[in-house]
């Protein structure tokens, strides 16, 4: 089902089937027949596709296609199906289109994640066997923690890995022998300096690590909470996260968004 235009040139096409009894939202730019992709995963709740509405209609609002899945943590293989469905579901729906444009490219699509779905994506950066070896253009991780967690990690298929760690241990192939390294791609992070959930130094210790070891990385610190940096609040009542209009949140939002669109080739 798709949303009329309008809601800011934006085309919402929701409930989409991507594959393993998930749904998914695309947003499309209207009128933009030639507009990047991104994937963009929610957090640790279940099938919370709709928390990243408002961030997805902003980012699609700048100039890029965006589809946003739902996916379950608590599932026994950690949800590592569900996001690599998603992966596979944006990987044919970028082939479509390079094919449909005659662009001669194809697969290319920014892979982004909030929370949890951040840590994700650059698990999957760090790990691209994962994917077969697929690698995004570039990663955003909003709000996202990199230290090593009790949980199972769905892209590495074990324990969660302290990303930090892995960031420096990762050095970018310099010889043959070291062609089995996975190639840099660039990582975005944006991380607000209120956040109490995940603390905004694991981002800033990410940085670092990565930025170490050759990879192109930057920080963008915002003055927001957790749920903020994605243009919402958290609702006690519910235990989700609610659109919201306090100032501190847009401006982080705006921020996430503008983030994405220029790792996807946009400016907004």
């Amino acid at each position: 089902m798709a949303d009329g235009p309008g809601n800011g040139g934006v085309l919402v096409e929701r409930g989409v089937d991507y594959g393993r009894g998930k749904l998914a939202d695309v947003y499309w730019p209207e009128r933009d027949t030639a507009a990047p992709l991104a994937l963009l995963w929610h957090g640790i709740g279940t099938d919370e596709r709709d928390v990243l509405g408002p961030l997805a209609t902003a980012v699609s609002a700048l100039g890029v296609a965006v589809v946003v899945p739902d996916w379950e943590s608590d599932a026994a293989d950690g949800g590592r199906a569900h996001l690599l469905a998603s992966v596979e579901f944006t990987l044919a729906l970028a082939r479509a289109r390079a094919a449909e444009l005659a662009t001669g490219s194809g697969g290319e699509f920014v892979l982004a994640g909030w929370s949890r779905g951040g840590k994700m994506a650059a698990s999957l950066a760090l790990n691209p066997l994962t994917a077969g070896g697929w690698r995004p253009s570039a990663v955003v991780c909003l709000a996202s923690g990199f230290s090593k967690g009790p949980a199972m990690s769905p892209i590495e298929n074990g324990p969660m890995t302290d990303l930090t760690e892995a960031a420096e241990a990762a050095r970018p192939a310099e010889t043959a022998a070291a062609a089995a390294r996975p190639t840099p791609v660039p990582f975005h992070l944006v991380h607000g300096n209120r956040d109490t959930v995940v603390n905004i130094q694991q981002s800033r210790d990410f940085a670092v690590a990565a930025a170490s070891r050759g990879w192109p990385v930057d920080l963008a610190e915002t003055d927001t909470d957790h749920a903020g940096i994605v243009m919402t609040e958290y609702d006690e009542s519910t235990r989700r996260c609610r659109p919201t209009t306090a100032p501190h949140a847009i401006a982080a939002g705006l921020l996430s968004a503008q983030t994405i669109a220029s790792a996807a080739g946009r400016r907004g």
